[in-house]
């Protein structure tokens, strides 16, 4: 049982190395996933995971829908950046720089780049978990903005947002038919932002 408490108390502290701070890493856009696996590799290759700790590619998972079909996908919240934590020195600069796809990295002088806050390390992964527990939507609509009807008989008429479900995938939008607004439920496939 007391295995189980030592366990629970040590998972919260995982930096092994007390010296860890969090870098922020610019890499070619579209080439996060690679990156990370690109560092990882050479970490292990170089035998310097003591001076590193975790690797993170900012996303939130938005959900999509295409042709009636609901599909999740992941969306980078800062696309082509990276975030690493390590110990900062001349061998780990040198590993991360020069790993294939890395730009570089962000702050601080040009070999001496500045660690970015653990709050603001929080604040990321704490919006990375709330983009996984409830995905949003990857076209978000606002009650009162402009739409195009791009489907079915209103095709071409433009409306104003009314009312958004997401549960359903459905706008109720105010259409200006001879002269008269006129409510129409449409889904968010027949619509598009003008």
């Amino acid at each position: 049982m007391n295995d189980t408490v030592d366990n629970d108390t040590a998972a919260p502290a995982q930096p092994a190395n007390p010296d860890l701070r969090w870098y922020v890493v610019h890499a070619y856009s579209g080439m996060e996933k690679a990156v990370e696996r690109n560092i990882t590799e050479r970490i292990n290759r170089a035998g310097m995971q003591g001076k590193f700790g975790r690797i993170l590619v900012p996303s939130e998972e938005v959900v999509d829908v295409k042709n009636g079909q609901k599909r999740t996908m992941e969306r980078r919240l800062f696309p082509g950046y990276v975030l690493v934590e390590m110990v900062m020195d001349d061998d780990t600069w040198h590993l991360v720089k020069h790993t294939s796809k890395v730009t570089g990295f962000v702050g601080g002088a040009k070999n001496r780049p500045a660690p970015i806050s653990q709050r603001e390390v929080d604040e990321i992964v704490n919006q990375m978990q709330q983009g996984t527990e409830k995905p949003r939507h990857k076209v978000e609509f606002i009650v009162g903005e402009l739409v195009r009807v791009k489907e079915g008989p209103f095709t071409d008429f433009n409306g104003t947002v009314e009312e958004v479900n997401y549960e359903k995938n459905k706008l109720r939008v105010s259409v200006m038919i001879f002269g008269r607004a006129t409510p129409v439920e449409l889904g968010f496939a027949e619509v598009e932002k003008t």
